[in-house]
């Protein structure tokens, strides 16, 4: 489904990728990379944390979180409404005026002049959000596009999309110029995608449905990878996320992480940037599939397959006005490297918000 006037490029693209698909070269190629994948992840396996359950799950993030007895306490805290002004549709100025013209409280973030803390029961339901003047999204859901830093012209791939509050983010920074291409693999979710886009006016925005891992050719400047995850950081929103959490759940959806990450570096352009986030605080999903990646990478840069790989790292993620962990470099025994300390850990205490984490990745 495409948003906006033709675009002769964007067409062009669509049917060649539809050509590339059906290769079966390519598709052989999948298959390997499914298996180096794997063959990655086995030592990661063992944790010891497998036998922890519902609330005391966070018991294994003690020795990582500072000032552990205030993160337990806020977990029961809700969280408070948030919302991100459309700047496609109006002018921040006006925006404002119009909700102290109709007595809406609100907040300015902070770290963030588009971002407001709503003192509002269901803040979906007023007119804003329904004309697309506003958006409601989570606060630290708002960091990643800005650590992508998408600029007008260019094209991104948003490789894990739906709902697409940070795809429709990523257009209003691009000033609805160049191309965003939302990707969302589940069928039953292209429906929202596809509506947040209409209701916000993302113009320049193409919505795909292939599995990450297989999205079959681009070469794009900038690819986000807001990854599925055992959210963990949303516990806040409502209670039951924490009691569902595991150490095998985390394990199983780090392989899908993986290959997620893998495809998406290698579908960015020498000097492009990958942003990978999560909102969750498991290890295993976020710097040991950072770290996973880039050692790959390594020794594929060393080995025969030199000539089909490349070369990435991490860059420091640092937002004014939020304050963040850096990532760690050890977990249970594994040495993930120091460069995992470029990468930023947001603890819900620290800054009255959900959990997150982001890593920014240089690809060279």
């Amino acid at each position: 489904m495409i948003f906006g006037q033709k675009n002769e490029d964007l067409t062009g693209w669509l049917n060649s990728s539809t050509i590339f698909w059906q290769s079966r070269l390519h598709l052989k190629s999948i298959q390997m990379t499914k298996f180096r994948c794997k063959a990655a992840l086995r030592p990661m396996y063992f944790c010891r944390d497998a036998l922890l359950l519902d609330m005391d799950f966070l018991d294994r993030y003690r020795d990582i979180v500072p000032d552990f007895k205030a993160f337990r306490a806020i977990q029961s805290r809700p969280l408070f409404s948030s919302a991100r002004i459309n700047t496609l549709k109006i002018n921040k100025d006006l925006l404002l005026e119009r909700l102290c013209e109709e007595a809406v409280p609100y907040q300015i973030f902070d770290w963030y002049p588009l971002g407001l803390k709503m003192d509002v029961e269901s803040p979906g339901k007023l007119v804003e959000n329904l004309l697309g003047h506003i958006h409601i999204q989570e606060e630290l859901s708002m960091v990643p596009p800005l650590v992508l830093g998408p600029m007008p012209g260019e094209s991104i791939l948003d490789l894990c999309a739906s709902p697409g509050s940070k795809t429709t983010q990523i257009s209003a920074m691009m000033e609805n110029r160049g191309l965003v291409i939302a990707n969302e693999p589940s069928l039953a979710r292209i429906a929202a995608l596809r509506s947040n886009c209409e209701r916000l006016g993302a113009m320049n925005v193409a919505i795909t449905r292939y599995d990450g891992r297989n999205f079959p050719r681009g070469s794009f400047d900038r690819v986000l990878v807001d990854a599925p995850c055992s959210a963990e950081g949303r516990e806040r929103r409502g209670p039951g996320v924490i009691e569902r959490s595991n150490c095998k759940r985390s394990l199983d959806l780090s392989v899908l992480q993986i290959g997620l990450l893998k495809n998406a570096i290698r579908l960015t352009k020498p000097g492009g940037v990958v942003v990978y986030s999560t909102c969750t605080y498991a290890p295993e999903e976020n710097e040991m599939v950072v770290s996973a990646v880039l050692n790959e990478l390594a020794i594929m840069n060393e080995s025969d397959e030199a000539e089909e790989s490349a070369k990435a790292h991490l860059e420091r993620v640092m937002i004014s006005g939020l304050q963040e962990c850096p990532g760690i470099s050890e977990w249970n025994g594994h040495d993930l490297g120091q460069e995992m300390s470029l990468s930023a850990r947001y603890y819900p205490h620290m800054n009255d918000t959900g959990g997150f984490f982001v890593a920014k990745i240089i690809k060279s």
